[in-house]
């Protein structure tokens, strides 16, 4: 019987840390966000972005990017979660021209791996913009 009641503590003990790691994941991101973005306004999602005049991307979470174009930040809202996506990754981005698209696939490579994550697809591009 103890035997359970101690399992049955460490597990739920595990549920609360990854649910504290979770949480302080989200909080690291939206410093991350609001940093970058500072006092930029955001203007019309636009589906695509030129590639060859865009610096980035930054990764902020699992669903967010910033691509930078001089002063101006495109945010792109991913068209779901992409599971492994964190910072420091390297994205391996499928072009299609000279352009990045909505829809377009990419995978993200961990530092020191060599098999890329699952397939993921860009979303919208936001501009941000000083006043």
């Amino acid at each position: 019987m103890r035997l359970a009641i101690g399992i049955g503590a460490a597990l739920l003990a595990g549920c609360t840390t990854s649910t504290e790691q979770a949480a302080s994941r989200q909080a690291e991101a939206a410093r991350d966000f609001a940093e970058a973005i500072g006092d930029r306004q955001p203007g019309e999602p636009q589906d695509c972005i030129n590639s060859s005049m865009t610096d980035g991307p930054r990764i902020i979470d699992h669903r967010r990017l910033i691509y930078r174009q001089g002063q101006r930040l495109w945010v792109n809202n991913l068209e779901s979660e992409c599971p492994g996506l964190e910072p420091y990754n390297t994205l391996i981005v499928e072009l299609h021209g000279s352009q990045i698209c909505r829809s377009d696939q990419f995978r993200a490579l961990e530092p020191g791996s060599r098999i890329p994550g699952p397939y993921c697809r860009f979303g919208k591009f936001t501009p941000y913009s000083k006043p």
